[in-house]
This record gives structure tokens, C-alpha cells and sequence, in this order.
């Protein structure tokens, strides 16, 4: 998950102003309700336990099989009666309520590291440490941990329950768990709200989602030997100039607009002039059109690569080993739509009440997480951390804290709670 561009919060409408908070205090008085949040401050030891058994299981993209078999069987463990697995991939387990009406509590399985990853992870202290600890162990750890609390003390709910951990958030996997959760699975039209637990923190609603496109560049050429084929187009020097040109690309502050060039593959040797190169690309933008544009500057940036690269080519080159023929691709391999949730959406008003009885602070953000797909749709849906604070992601030394986990972990299962219209 990453964040940008902060909102300011709106007021409430003056009926749920009221409403809505003495809800969520009536709510958090529940006996069974207040025994959960004293089992989140006992249980510490087993969600560290959790999150580093999870960690510690490779799910790079396209390869979470091991850690949606693991949450399957902790649903198992926990007594959740209906689980299993989806066809692509996504763990699950379901909770009748009285109403045909859904509400999906997720987490994403998948990390950005490749299956060859060293996971050492490890606990020095309270705090927890390994590529994936924070994103997106956390989440995985508290979608547990609120399952956990619903079925060991029987919490209300009107609507039913769909516990999930989704594939295919990272990179390439494109948000595909959550696309097959919206356009194929038997809930796609039940779900009403979705909340989505990404990383750690408590301090931000995400409510409004950043769309992307992400590309892998492909330049080729005849190839050959670096001192007999001299003059011979190099796609990597291509490349090279496609990124240059690209990099000075203006953006805007406002909206605001980015663009990465994260991936650079090519060549064979020293002394062999390659056959191709790629790069991948990824561009994000709280505005549609800025995103079109960066993507015709991108092609621009190709196109006047190739052609410089084929004049030097053909200045230096000896005629009779001179081979032309430079060509490009630009595959897309991610188009993360965005959008933006209504400002008076239930979802929100709840978020936001359920921070103010908790006295937590917390600001709407703009992010590109799984609740981009039900955003995008028109459907409620937030994105929110799981308690504790976390850093370092996307790198080898990632990080989590779990002091304050509680505080993330009672936040969620109140949401949860009134989402689900819990009545007793």
C-alpha cells in the first residue's frame, strides 16, 4: 500500500452526527464486546506467533498457494465452519449472519519479494523484523485476530461475514484476488462494504483510491559481437536514452502525479551487443487524464529513442555489417482504476466515529490498495492499518511494532461491529 494526498475530513449530517457515535458507544459497552478487546491485550504473543509463521512463508506474486493453505487452516483452528479456497487462489472463511448482505474483512497473502527471498525473519525485543512483516503480515495477523473474536465470543451481526485473504495485490499481481471477489465469485453482488486491513498504523482512512498503469518496455534489436558488429542499434542504449527523455517528463504538484522506472533487464555479456532490453514502468495519478498523458509521453519518449538510436547506428556503422531494425513493445501489465468514495458514504461516517469514541487521530488518504476494485465500481469500501506501527516496507528490513496493536485491533472490530449491524 501506498499513500498520498491527504483530504480533509467532512462533518457528518447532523441526524448521523448523533446516531452513528451513540452506536459505536453502545456497541463498545457490549459485555461480550469488551471481553474481545481484554483478549487483544492478552493475546500479544500469539499474533506476534501468528504474524512470523506467516512471514515466513514465501508468497511472492502469482505464488501465495502456502499462505492461503496456512490461513485456511488457522479459519479451521479458529472453529469458522464454511472456508476453502477460491479458483484463484483466495483464502476464506464465512460467517452466516440473519441477512443476505455482506460485509468482506481482507487482508492480501501476497509480498513484492521474489520466491528466492531470504525470510529471516526474526524478534529482538517486542519488536518484529522480515520482509514482510508489516505488508502484509499485520493485516493477515488481524484479519485472524477479528475472526478469532467473533467466534470465541460470539459477537452479533446482522449481515454476514466474509473473512478473506486475497492474492494479487502487489506489483504484477494487478488486484486480481479482489477483481474475481467483484466479478466472479458467489458474493459479487452481496458485498455491501468492504474493509480492507493494509499494513500497520492507525492513523489513516483510506477512502479515496489512486489509480495506476504499470508497463513492461521491450526494445530488440539483431544483436551481435561488440568489435566485428560495431555500429550494429544496442537496445540497451535505446532504453537508455527512452528513460532519459522520459525523466524529464513534467509533472504536476497538484493533482498530484508520479512515475518510476523500477525494473531494468538486458544483455548477455560485456562484449555482446544484446538482443533486447526492458524496463517497467509505473505511473500513478489521482487524475485520469494525467496518467493518458504520461502514457502518450512514454510512447513519445520510445519513439524518439528508437529513431536516434538507429541515426547514430547508421553514422558509425561499416556498410557491410550494418543490420537496422530496432523495435519496441510496451506491454501493459497493471491498470489500477481509481475513484473516490462518497464523502457521506456509511463506511466512512462509521470510520470516523469509531476514531473519535477511540480519541484516535486519522486523516483520509489517497492510496492504491484492494479497495481501489469496490471503489472503482461505485461500492462502499475503506482500507485501514492494523494497529501498531510498521516500517521499512517493500525492503529486506522491513519492521513492525506491535505496541499500540490493540488500539488497531479494537478500532477494526468496532467498525466491523456497526458495518455489520450488530444488534442484541
Amino acid at each position: 500500500m501506498n499513500l498520498s494526498m491527504s483530504q480533509v475530513a467532512r462533518p457528518l449530517t447532523a441526524d448521523q452526527s448523533v446516531v452513528i457515535p451513540q452506536e459505536i458507544s453502545r456497541l463498545a459497552a457490549l459485555p461480550e464486546v469488551q471481553s474481545a478487546l481484554q483478549w487483544f491485550r492478552d493475546q500479544e504473543a500469539e499474533f506476534a506467533r501468528w504474524q512470523m509463521d506467516l512471514a515466513r512463508i514465501p508468497a511472492p506474486p502469482f505464488g501465495e498457494k502456502a499462505r492461503a493453505e496456512w490461513v485456511g487452516e488457522q479459519f479451521r483452528a479458529l472453529g469458522i465452519k464454511r472456508l476453502g479456497r477460491d479458483k484463484i487462489g483466495n483464502a476464506f472463511g464465512f460467517r452466516i449472519g440473519k441477512q443476505d448482505a455482506v460485509v468482506s474483512i481482507s487482508a492480501h497473502l501476497d509480498t513484492v519479494f521474489p520466491a528466492n527471498t531470504p525470510l529471516n525473519v526474526r524478534q529482538q525485543g517486542a519488536k518484529l523484523y522480515g520482509p514482510g512483516i508489516s505488508d502484509n503480515a499485520a493485516g493477515v495477523t488481524a484479519l485472524l485476530a477479528i475472526a478469532a473474536a467473533f467466534e470465541n465470543f460470539n459477537l452479533p451481526h446482522e449481515a454476514s461475514l466474509l473473512f478473506l485473504g486475497n492474492v494479487g495485490e502487489e506489483g504484477e499481481g494487478d488486484l486480481r484476488g479482489m477483481r474475481y471477489i467483484f466479478s466472479d465469485s458467489e458474493w459479487k453482488d452481496s458485498i455491501q462494504t468492504s474493509l480492507v486491513l493494509d499494513g500497520a498504523g492507525t492513523d489513516t482512512i483510506v477512502a479515496e483510491a489512486l489509480g495506476s498503469r504499470r508497463f513492461e518496455v521491450t526494445v530488440r534489436g539483431p544483436g551481435g559481437h561488440s568489435w566485428s558488429d560495431f555500429g550494429v542499434p544496442n537496445p540497451i542504449v535505446a532504453l537508455g536514452r527512452a528513460i532519459h527523455l522520459f525523466s524529464q517528463t513534467r509533472v504536476p504538484s497538484s493533482p498530484k502525479t508520479t512515475f518510476n522506472i523500477g525494473v531494468i533487464r538486458g544483455g548477455t555479456s560485456v562484449n555482446s551487443i544484446p538482443e533486447s532490453a526492458s524496463m517497467r514502468v509505473d505511473i500513478r495519478s489521482s487524475s485520469a487524464s494525467e496518467i493518458d498523458r504520461l502514457d502518450l509521453e512514454l510512447r513519445r519518449a520510445i519513439d524518439q529513442s528508437i529513431q536516434e538510436e538507429e541515426t547514430r547506428s547508421s553514422q558509425l556503422r561499416e556498410t557491410s555489417h550494418y543490420r537496422s531494425g530496432l523495435t519496441a513493445e510496451m506491454a501493459p501489465i497493471g491498470n489500477r482504476p481509481g475513484g473516490e468514495l462518497d464523502p457521506n458514504a456509511r463506511a466512512l461516517q462509521i470510520a470516523r466515529a469509531v476514531d473519535a469514541h477511540l480519541g484516535n487521530n486519522a486523516q483520509v488518504q489517497r492510496a492504491s490498495t484492494d479497495a481501489n476494485i469496490p471503489i472503482s465500481m461505485g461500492r462502499e469500501a475503506i482500507a485501514i492499518g492494523a494497529g501498531g506501527n510498521g516500517g521499512g516496507a517493500h525492503t529486506l528490513q522491513e519492521w513492525f511494532d506491535p505496541t499500540d496493536r490493540a488500539l488497531g485491533l479494537t478500532r477494526i472490530l468496532l467498525i466491523s461491529l456497526a458495518l455489520a449491524g450488530a444488534r442484541r
